[in-house]
């Protein structure tokens, strides 16, 4: 095989940069998962220890894959192992980012089908359909949807179909390279994104309950403060920034010379922290005006905001802008999560990059599919990237940014001086033992909720009380 060079294609600005790597860092779970998080953790008193632990968790580690995609300028597998043969180190390295960049894949098969959900549910909303005065009208509407409710064959073929829509507008964008694919549609998506969410908020404020909101997810309550509120303000800023599946790397390999790491990290970090911040203020004043309780997660989504907007004047026409919205941000961090396989994929001998593209798409296909057919597979995949390969990844990435690079390797991508000395000294001994607990005790603290597997008594006292079944009727 011929040797594999550095990437040629490069970020055509630092803006354009900016608003890909926002646009791969602001997901879904800005939205349906950092707000509930926040109120039933503490509200302000678990905001203030997640800022803590972006600044001193995510944004070095952060820096860090940055570093290493420009300094190698290789897909993030190939670069990895190319940093480990230049510091006299086994290319075995590159198990840091294979992991990463498998997450990455996994993550994408599961993504890809609930992208689809909100796709079927714009699409219902412009037809005027969403309906649900109650909950349990709502979720049971949100099963007939998605197929797992009345008429399954009939809705599955339809998801199937939507599915593979969504699957081919990402192999459009990632085929037709970093320029003319990934940039343009950031630098489209990503200011249409922030003016949409500033709408949404909004008209959520104007008709929704605010006050309650801001005490939910902003008033201190550190009587709520536990070891469980740090495990989850940890893995929150980790998995929020996008870090440990290869994909910073793999952006990085694209950044020019003339871009401070450090200055673009913190404004990527920040802006996603931003969103996550006042997301809840496009979701939570409806719910609480609405009279439900709130909840993390799909079903936050698609069960409780359709009977929230069902309840308040215009509620019909938003629906169709907030979905949108979170169609938007799922759409920029899908494509960035299939970017890291077509990086790869590309710098093999006689594979074109759409070429690359399309054989992934339609992998995740055939795999979304069987998630169509059954949920059983799609919570598994969820358990298993969050649980456990996630922060697997994160914790090579660190072990090997902060232990095996040398500084001198790492002095030309973040510059000498106080700001080394401190990147450095984080990445050694503070980030690699919080990512740890991120993989021990979030790892046990999902088998615990997810498969209610009992836990000992030492850990229950760490991670509240193991699942009892309820009385039978």
């Amino acid at each position: 095989m011929a040797e594999i060079g550095r990437k040629t294609e490069t970020w055509s600005s630092r803006f354009a940069f900016i608003m890909a790597s926002v646009g791969s860092a602001v997901g879904l779970g800005n939205f349906w998962r950092f707000p509930y998080t926040a109120g039933e953790n503490g509200g302000g008193a678990f905001i203030i220890i997640y800022i803590l632990c972006v600044l001193l968790v995510a944004l070095p580690l952060l820096m860090a894959e940055y570093a290493m995609g420009r300094k190698s300028g290789m897909s993030a597998i190939e670069g990895v192992q190319s940093l480990a043969r230049a510091e006299s180190r086994s290319q075995n390295w590159g198990i840091v980012t294979w992991i990463g960049s498998l997450t990455a894949f996994f993550i994408l098969t599961f993504y890809m089908v609930i992208s689809s959900w909100l796709l079927a549910y714009i699409i219902e909303a412009v037809k005027g359909d969403l309906h649900g005065t109650t909950a349990a009208e709502s979720g049971q509407y949100f099963l007939n949807v998605i197929g797992q409710g009345e008429m399954p064959m009939q809705s599955r073929w339809y998801m199937l179909m939507l599915l593979g829509m969504f699957i081919l507008a990402n192999v459009i964008v990632v085929g037709r390279g970093v320029k003319g694919g990934l940039e343009k549609a950031a630098v489209i998506l990503m200011p249409l994104f922030f003016i949409m969410l500033i709408v949404v908020v909004g008209f959520a404020v104007a008709n929704g309950d605010t006050a309650r909101t801001m005490a939910f997810i902003f008033e201190p309550k550190w009587e709520d403060v536990g070891f469980k509120t740090f495990l989850a303000a940890i893995g929150q800023s980790f998995f929020s920034i996008g870090v440990g599946v290869g994909l910073m790397i793999t952006y990085g390999a694209y950044l020019d010379r003339e871009t401070s790491i450090p200055r673009a990290s913190g404004i990527i970090a920040a802006s996603d922290t931003f969103v996550a911040l006042i997301a809840g203020f496009a979701i939570f004043p409806i719910v609480f005006a609405a009279g439900l309780d709130p909840a993390g997660g799909p079903s936050l989504f698609f069960v409780s905001m359709p009977v929230a907007f069902e309840a308040i004047p215009g509620g019909e026409y938003f629906a169709i802008v907030f979905f949108s919205l979170a169609l938007f941000a799922a759409f920029t961090s899908s494509i960035s999560l299939m970017e890291v396989g077509v990086s790869w994929f590309e710098e093999r001998e006689g594979v074109t990059r759409f070429g690359a593209a399309a054989g992934i798409g339609f992998v995740l296909f055939m795999i979304g599919a069987a998630y169509v057919f059954s949920l059983d597979y799609l919570d598994f995949m969820d358990f298993m990237t969050e649980g456990l390969l996630l922060p697997l990844g994160g914790l090579l990435a660190a072990i090997f940014a902060g232990w095996i690079l040398s500084r001198e390797m790492l002095v030309s991508e973040l510059g000498e001086g106080m700001l080394m000395n401190v990147w450095r000294f984080l990445m050694r001994w503070f980030v690699p033992g919080f990512v740890a607990l991120i993989l021990v005790f979030g790892f046990l603290d999902k088998i615990q909720d997810q498969y209610h597997v009992p836990l000992p008594g030492a850990l229950e006292a760490l991670l509240g009380p193991n699942w009892t079944p309820p009385p039978a009727e």
